[in-house]
């Protein structure tokens, strides 16, 4: 087996369909297996994908487990030669899996690589390919300097706006709504950790990835669709306060110990008043369905 695509779904009948109705659609000379981990889904998801999809490996939880840990469910029963994090709120191109792993083929020091993701109006997403939220990095993105000197690298250590985002590269980071990681790497480095519940677990993975000594790269020759929530919906607190917990286990895990007291403080401080601003700011959002376009009818807030 080459390929293992995992998809993880909550509540997300719809937006799993059209994904596996792309993927599915693939043209590769590749061999590939789905599993979907159905992380205690209230609609009608599990009986839904098991009538579409009969060939689809599925798993059923009785609880919401987050996301890294329902990945890691996946991996424990995949084949592949490489894993796929797969979003269920993407679209794949027909060429997206051929052009990707032939990539990977080609690159054996490569431990993971991602291709352009794209929201539908076409602009980028731009956490597909992203620096290390290194303290620096996170002031300059957090208080808008990033946007101030799009093209000053010093101000776009995070989201690596001065790079052209149809050149290929080698990045700190990639979105764990796409990520393709060599099985080799997932052996020496393990799996995702599983603390984090639904944010941060892509950039601590690739964080282990590169600290293992294996490349990263961007590699923008193919690109999915991802279908995000609207911004002017009203979001479940626990969505806000996993988001912003996810940042505190990362500077803990990773950069804690290479900080003083003082910028430790201040990023914690920026932390907690950056989540207060963001419940207060979700309050005054209207509670209303998230629009999307015609391809698919859910309306879900999924992982971003």
């Amino acid at each position: 087996m080459d390929l293992s695509i995992l998809i993880v779904n909550y509540n997300t009948c719809q937006l799993t369909v059209d994904c596996l109705r792309s993927v599915f659609s693939s043209k590769t000379e590749y061999d590939y297996e789905v599993i979907v981990i159905d992380n205690h889904s209230k609609d009608k998801s599990v009986e839904t994908i098991r009538e579409l999809f009969p060939q689809v490996r599925l798993i059923v939880n009785g609880e919401n487990t987050g996301f890294a840990k329902a990945n890691n469910q996946g991996m424990a029963i995949s084949r592949g030669r490489y894993i796929l994090l797969l979003n269920s709120d993407t679209v794949v191109l027909e060429d997206t899996l051929q052009t990707m792993v032939a990539f990977m083929d080609n690159n054996p020091m490569t431990g993971a690589s991602g291709c352009k993701v794209v929201l539908p109006d076409g602009s980028l997403d731009k956490a597909c390919k992203r620096g290390f939220p290194t303290p620096s990095a996170s002031f300059y993105y957090a208080f808008g300097f990033s946007k101030l000197f799009p093209d000053k690298p010093r101000f776009n250590q995070y989201q690596l706006g001065y790079l052209d985002p149809d050149q290929e590269y080698p990045v700190d980071c990639l979105v764990g709504a796409f990520m393709l990681v060599r099985r080799e790497t997932i052996e020496q480095i393990g799996g995702l950790d599983e603390e984090f519940f639904m944010y941060g677990e892509d950039i601590d993975w690739c964080y282990r990835i590169k600290e293992a000594g294996w490349g990263i790269h961007y590699y923008p020759r193919t690109q999915i669709i991802h279908y995000k929530g609207g911004s002017a919906r009203r979001r479940p607190v626990k969505i806000i306060y996993e988001f912003h917990r996810a940042m505190i286990l990362f500077h803990r895990k990773h950069y804690r110990k290479k900080y003083n007291i003082f910028v430790n403080g201040a990023v914690y401080l920026g932390v907690g008043l950056k989540m207060l601003l963001a419940l207060l700011s979700n309050r005054i959002k209207p509670a209303r369905p998230a629009v999307r376009p015609a391809a698919s009818s859910s309306g879900v807030e999924v992982k971003s």
